[in-house]
């Protein structure tokens, strides 16, 4: 922390929805913050506008030549800002002494060693890029263990599990008297679709999420239920526990975010209205509480709250993820690269909806996985899985 007293902290993924929720809640507090660093990969213009905005000392574009258009652009106008670019800029921002907390908001596997970078830099990582644990648990649990890094989760699920969990969780869910997980999921856009139609969705069906907005790629994930599965893997990592203990629950109004059972057959829920800021404003006040801009609960016009299981043979993706996390090894690293590859080919139209699944489920059957004993390794299975789930797509039937 600067010597008066105001946190720094970089945001990686500035111009995705959870960077612009986090800029939001920042801008709420800015005796209380300073913005160190933003990044994007190639929205050139969108970071522009924030680094005039928030005047941060880096911004960082993943793409090399978007980081020169960016730089020319700032010139004139910010020229103390610094351009950076590539996996080293940032990963030199997620180090960098001036900033105490780091936003990890890169969605997808690109986000994991900026995030990695992060924690063995000893930062509080308020974490928004699930794959960095679903590809790399151990290793990055490990990371945040040696180098005394606080780890808060950002998801609205995992953030109101850790809002309900006791202090002492990390020792396993038994010591503490927790019985079990409740997941909640709002089952997306096609939660009561009839199955045979489930074939001809669409991208623009699949990116209409019913309560939360969200990018393209996550939105998808959500309406597969492959986003859920993922969720699982990374409960398991933050709250040291298996998938048994774990209950997925659809609920669609999406007003309770997750619960915790307690052994003496207490629940514990956190409820809000569906959006980010409020568990983006929790992570960057806690242990303390902050006004976020997100409007108050009106339970009233909730009115009811409904509950359900998951059907597996409508969201084959929720059981692949689980599946790949009780298998252990690099099955979820396998996972995960094989749905990015999935769900891009189904955005450009060249697989359909359920082909998704099935592109997933062959390549977990056809790539080798490893003890995830470095980096390395993780990086190596990912890049064999990707390889594999392309081949896959190519002998899909090109959806018109």
């Amino acid at each position: 922390m600067a010597p008066d007293g105001v946190i720094g902290i970089t945001v990686l993924g500035a111009t995705g929805s959870i960077g612009r929720s986090t800029l939001d809640v920042l801008a709420r507090h800015r005796g209380r913050y300073r913005i160190v660093a933003l990044t994007a990969n190639t929205q050139v213009d969108v970071l522009y506008q924030q680094c005039l905005d928030y005047r941060p000392r880096y911004a960082v574009m993943a793409d090399a030549v978007a980081a020169e258009r960016l730089e020319t652009k700032l010139r004139a106008v910010a020229p103390e800002v610094t351009v950076l670019s590539g996996l080293k800029g940032l990963e030199q921002v997620a180090a960098a002494p001036e900033a105490d907390y780091v936003m990890a908001a890169i969605v997808g596997a690109a986000g994991l060693q900026p995030a990695l970078a992060a924690a063995r830099a000893g930062k509080r990582i308020l974490l928004a890029n699930k794959e960095a644990l679903v590809m790399s648990g151990r290793l990055f649990i490990d990371a945040v263990r040696q180098n005394r890094a606080e780890l808060l989760p950002i998801d609205s699920e995992h953030n109101a599990i850790f809002q309900c969990m006791p202090a002492g969780f990390a020792s396993g869910l038994t010591q503490v008297g927790v019985r079990r997980i409740l997941l909640t999921a709002s089952g997306g856009p096609f939660r009561e679709m009839p199955l045979e139609q489930l074939g001809a969705v669409t991208p623009e069906q699949a990116v209409a999420h019913p309560n939360w907005s969200m990018g393209r790629k996550i939105s998808v994930d959500s309406a597969t239920m492959m986003n859920k599965g993922l969720e699982v893997i990374e409960a398991c990592w933050l709250f040291n526990t298996v998938p048994s203990q774990i209950q997925v629950v659809l609920h669609p109004q999406s007003v309770i975010h997750s619960m915790v059972e307690y052994v003496d057959g207490s629940v514990l829920a956190q409820l809000g209205n569906p959006d980010m800021r409020t568990p983006i404003a929790h992570a960057l006040a806690w242990p303390e509480r902050m006004v976020s801009g997100v409007n108050s609960l009106d339970i009233f016009a909730v009115a009811r709250l409904d509950f359900s299981k998951p059907d597996l043979v409508r969201f084959p993706c929720l059981r692949l993820a689980v599946e790949a996390m009780e298998q252990g090894g690099t099955y979820s690293a396998i996972l995960n690269a094989a749905n990015e590859i999935a769900v891009n080919a189904f955005l450009e139209r060249r697989i359909g909806f359920t082909d998704i699944a099935a592109v997933i489920e062959k390549t977990l059957e056809q790539t080798a996985s490893h003890e995830p004993s470095d980096l390395e390794v993780v990086l190596a299975d990912d890049a064999a899985a990707r390889a594999v789930a392309v081949g896959h797509v190519a002998q899909c039937r090109k959806v018109s």
